[in-house]
């Protein structure tokens, strides 16, 4: 009796989290896009610092930046406030954003047209820079067959009005994380389709490499696939230009050495991916996501204690 009254209050309350977001996307479509994305800045700079993720985030910026003084960190963390509620603002519209040329402008778009026309397969990987869904968009929009991974939300009815925001903008294709997304992947592969993944959180079995000089977990998938099949990474930011107006770069592309010690070849597949992404947070520290305990977990007791 006790398990079932649980459970119809688990659901209940999903249910109302599903209705808020359903109350949020219908508002955010009404009102004006820039005005949605001031909305989202106002609302989390005047309320995030009241949540236990500001302490996370402090702490993260104290790790990356251990000479900034306490004015530069009060600072960094006003502003990733800021961009973070862009973001969840921004995204149940951001198929009226991508519907808007003039919102979106893409350096390397000629590397996407090469990706399209042949030129791959490739592993796209990137972090959570800005409005970070605007990538897969991209993407998808520049006529690539491409897989794009995530992990579902708790709360089964949010995570369908997620999906469905998502397919808005083209993004059906959504391989889950874990064993069944990483054979989704590899088939994906095999076809000679692209596959998509952020690699810039932590993965408690993954590779230990450095990011900001401590060692963080880090994903080893990106590297193992490319190494497998033989083809590059290929790298993807975001940047916001001015309140929702954005810059897409396609960089370089990472290509592996497979010296046949597969164990060390990814290793430095990941060492690669990491001082990738410490350099796009460093040029733009503001717009990276971090409310996320990106090192290990002993660093945050420590500093808390």
């Amino acid at each position: 009796m006790a398990d079932s009254t649980s459970q119809l209050r688990q659901t209940i309350l999903w249910r109302l989290e599903a209705l808020a977001y359903d109350v949020a996307d219908v508002l955010a479509r009404v009102f004006p896009i820039d005005a949605v994305s001031d909305f989202g800045a106002w609302f989390f700079r005047t309320f995030g610092p009241l949540t236990s993720p500001h302490r996370v985030a402090e702490i993260n910026l104290r790790i990356a930046f251990p000479e900034a003084s306490d004015a530069e960190i009060a600072r960094l963390l006003a502003e990733q406030w800021d961009q973070l509620g862009r973001w969840a603002a921004e995204f149940p519209i951001l198929d009226r954003i991508i519907a808007d040329p003039a919102r979106v402008e893409v350096v390397g778009a000629e590397r996407l047209a090469a990706i399209r026309d042949g030129a791959g397969p490739v592993v796209f990987i990137s972090g959570h820079f800005s409005s970070f869904e605007i990538m897969p968009a991209v993407i998808l929009h520049s006529g690539i067959n491409c897989w794009i991974t995530g992990r579902a939300t708790n709360n089964p009815y949010v995570d369908a009005n997620i999906r469905r925001s998502r397919a808005r903008y083209g993004v059906r294709q959504f391989a889950p994380k874990g064993a069944r997304g990483t054979r989704d992947l590899l088939r994906a592969l095999g076809r000679g389709e692209c596959v998509a993944l952020m690699n810039d959180q932590k993965f408690n079995d993954g590779v230990a490499a450095p990011l900001f000089g401590v060692m963080a977990h880090t994903a080893p998938g990106p590297s193992s696939f490319a190494l497998r099949f033989g083809i590059p990474i290929q790298p993807f930011s975001v940047q916001r230009l001015h309140k929702a107006r954005f810059r897409v770069v396609v960089h370089d592309p990472i290509r592996l050495e497979d010296t046949g010690d597969r164990n060390a070849d990814i290793e430095a597949g990941v060492r690669r991916i990491n001082s990738f992404i410490e350099e796009r947070v460093r040029e733009r520290p503001a717009e990276w996501f971090w409310v996320h305990k990106r090192w290990p977990g002993e660093i945050y007791k420590r500093r808390k204690s």
